[in-house]
């Protein structure tokens, strides 16, 4: 079964260089038009377009490309993926060999500490572990930090909720919900400003 686009059944070789014609004219496609440039009735080219469906088949095409050009976007997305994923891995491996080193560098720090009866600076041993136990976090893809985010979602959601209710009560209505949301923003802020 051809696609909607191409040629169809029964649809003659003129009738379907007549929908190409079409087709290729954009948006700015008429019937008047390819009657007019292949010379064609204006008659003819009506009867052709509601036989063989020309506008569904225009539409069809428009999907059909808009599908392809997703598919490509989403293949380069997991190719970019994969790609940055063998890095990551080769990144974290690596972090994870030195942080073995780092660990092992500051347990004999420690041995030699403890055979010995001066006391050395355990600022060094104290550093080594940090950045060791950050490498392993990276390598393993645990959070090094913990913050905390704050965030305060607004615009979009407020704007459908005014359009709507222009739509649905009218300009007073909408007018009245937008205050409405503005003091509940500033009731927000200032509970806000009690918890900080």
């Amino acid at each position: 079964m051809p696609l909607p686009f191409e040629q169809q059944p029964r649809e003659s070789s003129k009738a379907f260089a007549a929908f190409q014609v079409y087709l290729r004219m954009g948006p700015q496609r008429s019937l008047a038009a390819v009657g007019q440039q292949l010379g064609k009735s204006k008659v003819v080219i009506e009867r052709w377009s509601s036989k063989f469906d020309w506008v569904s088949r225009v539409q069809a095409h428009a999907a059909h490309l808009a599908e392809v050009e997703r598919k490509a976007i989403e293949a380069r997305a997991v190719d970019k993926s994969v790609e940055w994923t063998k890095v990551h891995e080769s990144v974290k491996r690596d972090a994870w060999r030195k942080a073995e080193k780092l660990i092992e560098l500051a347990d004999r720090f420690i041995e030699r500490w403890e055979n010995c009866n001066r006391i050395p600076g355990m600022e060094s041993v104290v550093k080594c572990m940090d950045l060791a136990f950050k490498l392993k976090q990276f390598a393993s893809g645990m959070p090094s930090e913990i913050k905390e985010v704050n965030t305060n979602v607004s615009g979009v959601v407020e704007l459908d909720w005014e359009m709507a209710l222009k739509k649905i009560y009218g300009a007073a209505a909408a007018k009245r919900a937008q205050v409405e949301s503005k003091a509940i923003e500033v009731e927000a802020k200032q509970i806000e400003a009690k918890t900080t």
